[in-house]
């Protein structure tokens, strides 16, 4: 009796039941067709202007016509990356808030006692954006040459060579560290607030050599006022093949590239991700837009996601020992 009186309301209790099933499986599959449907804020840990700010820029703009929505930049520079990742963590893990992670939060890894997130944890990577080396220079009218030049010099003169580098932790600074190291030179690293500053004491013989990106470069590159010495990375970067990397010139081994990669909080659908990392992937490969990245210094290229997590990984274990052995204090 009881069986039989409870039957229908069995019934209806069951077919709603069903129906919320299905729509939960099916309410990602439909975000994923519908994303996005409203702008896109990039969260950036730097101000305006640098590597990253270009990078995100320049790729943002082509995703923006790509998927027909904005795609907005946020810059937030500040504590090593902190700042961003902090703002990008506290929006709704859905797609609509992304983040620029890059080689410089893993330096911040070993470099800060503590740190509020976990780059590796608490983001999923989407894809690399782009990636481009630090350039080795000296003053147009020195006697250095070449960065064997420079070597030598420093061999024979212990601690009498200056070479110049921006904010103590940065990609540059550690960079130098470990040229230090790898090379077994003695050279004095002095530290500036900016760019400008260092290539300003290249010219006045302040610094023999300085240790920068080519954005900030360019100008006095042009001018002939400084002279291209190496790059950090493994091979010639395309935009000025004929110089040499720190490898050909004497220092095997050495290798510092540094990157951006598009990432989303933990928890992003992972259809909207893959939405992402194709749409990345076709606009990345865009021949105009590699031109404009070149002409910059930054070697755009798409990749799987697991390659973003995998070089995090590596960084953050290659900055640790350069820390470590420069003596660095952790802030």
């Amino acid at each position: 009796m009881i069986g039989r009186d409870s039957t229908p309301t069995h019934r209806i209790v069951c077919k709603a039941a069903l129906a919320a099933a299905l729509f939960a499986l099916a309410a990602p599959a439909a975000h994923a067709q519908s994303y996005p449907n409203k702008s896109v804020s990039i969260i950036i840990p730097f101000g305006p202007g640098g590597m990253a700010d270009t990078t995100s820029r320049l790729v943002a703009e082509k995703l923006g016509e790509k998927l027909g929505q904005r795609f907005i930049i946020e810059n937030k520079p500040g504590a090593g990356g902190i700042t961003a990742g902090r703002a990008a963590l506290a929006a709704p893990a859905d797609g609509y808030t992304l983040a620029l992670i890059t080689n410089g939060n893993a330096i911040s890894v070993p470099l800060f006692k503590s740190l509020p997130f976990d780059p590796v944890k608490d983001f999923v990577p989407i894809s690399l954006v782009g990636s481009f080396d630090c350039l080795f220079v000296a003053n147009g009218e020195s006697q250095y040459r070449t960065l064997q030049d420079i070597i030598k010099a420093a061999k024979e003169q212990p601690g009498k060579l200056n070479v110049g580098v921006i904010n103590p932790g940065s990609t540059q600074h550690l960079t130098a560290e470990l040229f230090k190291s790898m090379a077994g030179v003695d050279v004095v690293l002095v530290t500036f607030r900016t760019s400008p500053e260092a290539v300003i004491a290249l010219l006045r013989n302040d610094v023999q050599m300085v240790i920068d990106f080519l954005p900030a470069l360019k100008g006095a590159l042009s001018d002939g006022k400084i002279r291209p010495l190496a790059w950090s990375g493994p091979q010639p970067f395309p935009s000025m093949p004929n110089v040499p990397t720190v490898q050909q010139s004497g220092v095997p081994g050495f290798e510092v590239i540094s990157w951006n990669s598009l990432s989303a909080p933990a928890g992003t659908p992972p259809a909207v991700l893959e939405t992402l990392n194709k749409a990345l992937r076709e606009v990345l490969a865009d021949p105009d837009l590699k031109k404009r990245a070149l002409d910059v210094g930054i070697d755009i290229k798409a990749s799987a996601p697991a390659d973003v997590t995998a070089r995090l990984r590596a960084d953050i274990e290659k900055w640790a020992k350069v820390i470590e052995r420069a003596g660095i204090q952790k802030q």
